[in-house]
């Protein structure tokens, strides 16, 4: 029995239809994750434009880092 999943498994065309369903329940999985909480999917929306941002925007806190080595 096992051995016979094996070879069904192994058989190039059959494990490329269980990578297609594979990824296709992990992107529903995602999609799931992103948009089943309201408050999760507004916050995830908020990080839409963060690349764009300049870093002295207002309300973006500045750190200053100091070099290593010194304090």
């Amino acid at each position: 029995m096992l051995t016979n999943a094996w070879l069904w498994l192994i058989d190039l065309g059959n494990s490329k239809v269980l990578a297609l369903l594979i990824f296709f329940f992990t992107f529903l999985g995602i999609l799931f994750y992103v948009y089943g909480s309201r408050r999760r999917s507004e916050r995830l929306e908020s990080y839409r434009f963060l690349p764009l941002q300049d870093d002295d925007a207002p309300g973006v806190p500045h750190t200053e880092q100091q070099p290593k080595g010194e304090k």
